[in-house]
């Protein structure tokens, strides 16, 4: 995931709604959001180079999502890709254990944000200060920096999930749009992360459309007071709609 925006027990409905972009190389293959034949209680993507996933929920409740850092240290010992998917394993610790066993081993992964937790409690951590922080309600943005780091597209973005919040019913067809925006800001309201200004241009909107790198997908994750589950994933091709929007629903009480 390269951009997450997301709304924390501040809405009367749904404890948690959950908006995110998933940014990679287009010749990385993964499979599609479903359910994981080898753990069946995880709905995920999957990365098939590494075997992970970049954001996922189990019929638990749990969900989580990873970024990586932008300029952040590499290693190549563990994969990103792991960190959801070990949080959603049936066997895994709570929230607060599993938050300490990532960082007893967090020099081993290349540069990452992560967000973990339930509708009820949410985590985060990040291996670049080692930061961590149970998060209080509210409206929080990720990107490739750290969190609520107010680059234009994470503004953006959060103000767009704001407004789509408002709405009397949420629907996963119209939160997909809150990241949908593809126009580059002005040269002067750019970060300096150190990839250049051409590059800088090409990754400022929330969704990436360049020869080789951009949006592949955008998940919306939306869980209710009830423990009612909704997740639909829209995919993409080189910035052109891949296949119909994928929704799955399942109760955590069920």
């Amino acid at each position: 995931m390269c951009l997450v925006t997301l709304a924390f027990q501040s809405h009367p409905k749904y404890p948690l709604i959950v908006v995110a972009n998933r940014d990679e190389l287009y010749d990385r293959a993964a499979t599609k959001a479903e359910f994981w034949s080898d753990h069946p209680d995880l709905l995920a993507g999957r990365d098939l180079e590494a075997g992970g996933t970049w954001f996922g929920v189990n019929r638990a409740g749990r969900w989580a999502t990873v970024t990586n850092f932008r300029g952040g240290n590499p290693a190549d010992d563990l994969s990103r890709g792991e960190l959801p998917t070990n949080y959603l394993h049936n066997n895994a610790p709570a929230l607060s254990d599993y938050v300490d066993e990532v960082r007893a081993r967090a020099d081993r992964y290349s540069g990452f944000n992560l967000l973990a937790g339930t509708g009820h409690k949410l985590a985060y951590y990040n291996n670049i200060n080692d930061e961590s922080a149970m998060l209080k309600p509210g409206v929080y943005t990720l990107s490739n920096d750290l969190l609520n780091t107010p680059w234009p597209k994470a503004e953006l973005a959060r103000e767009r999930l704001e407004s789509a919040v408002g709405a009397k019913i949420l629907r996963s067809e119209d939160l997909v749009e809150v990241l949908a925006s593809r126009e580059c800001f002005p040269d002067g309201r750019l970060p300096d992360t150190g990839v250049g200004l051409e590059m800088e241009r090409t990754l400022s909107p929330p969704f990436i459309v360049s020869h080789t790198y951009g949006t592949r997908c955008t998940t919306v994750l939306l869980m209710d007071n009830e423990g009612n589950v909704e997740f639909a994933e829209q995919t993409f091709l080189r910035g052109k709609v891949a296949g119909d929007l994928r929704q799955y629903r399942f109760s955590t009480r069920g």
